[in-house]
């Protein structure tokens, strides 16, 4: 089974796009998703503040700014 985490942060209009792209997705496949928030961890701002919102499957980075539906479901698919 996969899961999806958002790397986000509180006030990002685009991280609030990307959340509900992957809670639709996920809630269409049955695949466990969550969100963290960047601002939460120096090392998480560091490593993600300039790209968020980051789409992370299995804890690697699949995409950044949006998601592409197409390839997240078929990342979900395999």
């Amino acid at each position: 089974m996969h899961e999806v985490t958002v790397m986000s942060r509180e006030g990002c209009h685009a991280c609030a796009d990307a959340i509900a792209d992957v809670r639709r997705i996920c809630d269409d496949l049955g695949v466990p998703w969550s969100v963290t928030d960047v601002d939460t961890d120096d090392e998480l701002r560091a490593e993600y503040g300039d790209q968020v919102p980051v789409v992370l499957v299995d804890g690697a980075e699949h995409g950044f700014w949006k998601v592409e539906e197409q390839r997240l479901r078929a990342a979900l698919a395999r």
